[in-house]
């Protein structure tokens, strides 16, 4: 569990309807974000051991997508674009933009400005299940591992409704507590299967896994990453004014005629899917949710209508480029993408919460 899972009771910036000027200045600066995410990925994509210029990555990825120009590159920077690079920064685009969106609906969910997705415990079920894939064969391959995966974070998510729900009502506030408490359970879970196993090299794997990783990501796993940004954007995206409403009080959500409980659950649940799908492919990478929500309030505003796209280009954006840091820093070797993450998050915390306790 990380840092962000602290039960402050203050509220998030209130956001507010944008005007015509901000509206412009939104939209401005999520154009801007799509433009240098497009530009980040060929550049991101040359990045390592073997250096390949933008251009040429870009002209080996028209070629294989759409079939056209000429292949006059070397065989080799065909195989280290197309099989190794290419499907690991969009993987890690696709994982950025998820975990970004599941932060900024967290935050509206329980009205916790610190709040980050494993603060329900989402990513300490997910954790779990795939270790004991990991570590004892549960499942095979990345079927399996992504199986176990949801199946430990649906479990997580059940455990803290089961908790948090009292007399029919499901309150934000009893959300955070639940799910700290679930998290440390299911950390001591995870903890305990590596203690289990007598497999080093699968406790190495877990440790390495649980630390957050892009190393073996593969044209595959990219379709379950997709799914989860794509949905949890639009679904975020398409309900922005209840999440508006709902980071204001219950009572405005109730004169939306929403009911607070329901929807509640239904966003926590989208949460839980799109923060299990990320952990399945990349494992547990801290700060995103906690770190991009904030920055991208700085640019838009705090209405969800233009924050939810800002913070899914923003969480795309941080991720291709912590990663292109992380395989790069230490060449040939690689440092855990989480240890990044959360050496970028740590200082920003740390921020946040003198600003909060300033006002």
């Amino acid at each position: 569990m990380t840092a962000a899972a602290v039960p402050a009771t203050r509220r998030p910036h209130t956001p507010a309807p944008p005007g015509r000027a901000r509206l412009v200045r939104g939209l401005t600066w999520i154009a801007c974000l799509a433009v240098l995410l497009v530009l980040s990925i060929p550049i991101a994509v040359g990045l390592g051991p073997v250096r390949i210029a933008p251009g040429v990555v870009a002209d080996i990825l028209v070629h294989h997508l759409f079939g056209a120009g000429q292949a006059d590159w070397a065989v080799s920077d065909d195989n280290i674009v197309w099989k190794l690079r290419a499907p690991r920064v969009l993987l890690g685009a696709c994982v950025g933009a998820a975990l970004a969106v599941a932060g900024i609906a967290v935050q509206a969910l329980v009205r916790n400005p610190l709040a980050d997705p494993y603060l329900l415990g989402v990513s300490s079920g997910a954790s779990a299940g795939a270790a004991a894939t990991i570590l004892f064969g549960l499942g095979v391959g990345t079927i399996g591992l992504t199986g176990s995966a949801f199946a430990g974070a649906l479990l997580a998510i059940a455990l803290v409704f089961a908790v948090a729900r009292t007399g029919g009502t499901l309150i934000g506030a009893r959300l955070v507590f639940a799910g700290i408490s679930v998290a440390f359970a299911l950390t001591a879970v995870t903890n305990f299967l590596i203690f289990a196993s007598d497999s080093r090299d699968g406790a190495r794997a877990v440790l390495f896994w649980t630390l957050g990783s892009l190393a073996q990501a593969h044209w595959g796993s990219l379709p379950i990453a997709a799914a989860a940004a794509i949905g949890i954007t639009a679904a975020m995206a398409w309900q922005a004014r209840r999440l508006d409403a709902l980071a204001i009080g219950d009572e405005a959500a109730h004169s939306l005629g929403a009911d607070p409980t329901r929807f509640r659950a239904l966003a926590a649940l989208l949460v839980a899917f799109a923060v299990a799908a990320a952990v399945a492919v990349a494992g547990a990478i801290g700060f995103v949710g906690l770190v991009v929500p904030h920055l991208v309030r700085l640019l838009v505003g705090a209405s969800h209508r233009l924050a939810v796209p800002a913070a899914a280009l923003g969480g795309a954006l941080l991720l291709v480029w912590a990663d292109a840091l992380a395989r790069t820093m230490l060449a040939p070797g690689e440092i855990p993408l989480g240890i990044l993450t959360s050496l970028v998050g740590t200082p920003l915390l740390i921020v946040l919460v003198r600003r909060l306790d300033s006002r």
